[in-house]
């Protein structure tokens, strides 16, 4: 099997990761809160990968610059509101639900680029737009009035968030190693979800830790979010984006909201109407048609492609200037994500 076979492997174990979790995080963030829940998750996982990064890619340390620490700030600061806002949607909604809803953040890309590239949006791309919107109304208003469930509402603005990150991320991952990148990225996470537990819920959202350190599920959701589907889900997705397109990344972590789905029927007791699956139907195909049409091979944040991006995250020197990449196409990110993750 080919590099490229095993890179599609990768990152489908990915997507596979960080849908099937959506339903262990909501049962975690039942007795951790939310907040406290990603601060542990983030730094975790920081510290983790900051281990790795020192043990097999030291010599990248020292492309850290100020710089650098700005925009990690950035990234960081949308994925922190993408994640807080997801995670606490997951209170108030059903990981099905989470997982098509975040999974807009896809088609929600080009509609940001737009307006903070002045990046044209083709015919294809409002043509998926509406597939998923109209995915989206059957899942979340089937059965029911016109009206936003409130855990749906607070998942769409992490979807929102994730979008950003996202076109931020076609702007800044360029110019710097992915790893250092990642580190800081998921630093700021941490400490921003460390602050603001402390503020919203103050040190009682820590004071139970003799609580959830007892309940073995809380546990295994932490190590699972720290390791796989954080620190190693990143450093997956860094090694195998050198090997694949933009377009099949994309492709590829569209399943991620397929396997929130299944994970939902099969072990949390939900279902799905017949509504339902053609919603699920609507938002994939609209997924796949915003980067399968005419230009869907190109990331709509802008960068560089995928072959660019591996010598970027190799780089052991200062990061390239803006010039030497503005106007080649950009590599996917997370849920094209990911956290995203989930």
């Amino acid at each position: 099997m080919n590099r490229s076979r095993w890179a599609d492997l990768g990152l489908l174990l990915v997507a596979m990761m960080w849908g099937c979790t959506f339903l262990m995080v909501q049962a975690a963030v039942r007795v951790l809160p939310p907040l406290a829940f990603n601060s542990i998750r983030f730094l975790g996982a920081a510290l983790l990968l900051a281990l790795i990064t020192a043990l097999l890619y030291r010599e990248q340390w020292r492309s850290v610059t100020p710089r650098m620490a700005l925009h990690a700030l950035l990234l960081g600061g949308t994925l922190f509101l993408g994640y807080a806002f997801q995670t606490v949607g997951l209170l108030y909604t059903t990981t099905s639900n989470t997982g098509f809803i975040t999974g807009l953040s896809v088609v929600l890309v080009p509609f940001l680029s737009l307006l903070l590239a002045r990046t044209k949006v083709s015919r294809y791309t409002w043509i998926s737009a509406a597939l998923a919107a109209a995915g989206l109304y059957l899942i979340a208003f089937a059965g029911s009035a016109f009206s936003l469930n409130k855990g749906d509402g607070l998942v769409l603005l992490g979807a929102v968030s994730f979008a950003l990150q996202i076109v931020l991320t076609g702007f800044y991952a360029p110019r710097h190693p992915a790893l250092p990148l990642a580190v800081l990225q998921m630093a700021v996470v941490g400490l921003l979800s460390l602050a603001a537990s402390l503020l919203h819920d103050g040190p009682a959202a820590f004071g139970g830790a003799g609580e959830w350190a007892r309940r073995p599920e809380v546990l295994i959701t932490l190590l699972v979010s720290i390791g796989p589907t954080s620190a190693f889900a990143f450093w997956i997705q860094t090694a195998c984006q050198r090997y694949t397109t933009p377009a099949r990344v994309a492709i590829i972590y569209s399943t991620e909201p397929v396997f929130a789905a299944i994970t939902g029927v099969l072990f949390g007791g939900e279902t799905l109407g017949p509504a339902g699956i053609l919603g699920c139907a609507c938002i994939l195909a609209g997924m796949l048609l915003a980067e399968l049409g005419p230009g869907g091979g190109e990331n709509a944040a802008g960068g560089i492609d995928a072959e660019d991006a591996a010598r970027d995250i190799i780089a052991e020197d200062e990061a390239l200037p803006p010039s030497a990449y503005q106007a080649a196409p950009a590599a996917g990110g997370p849920l094209s994500a990911g956290p995203t993750e989930s």
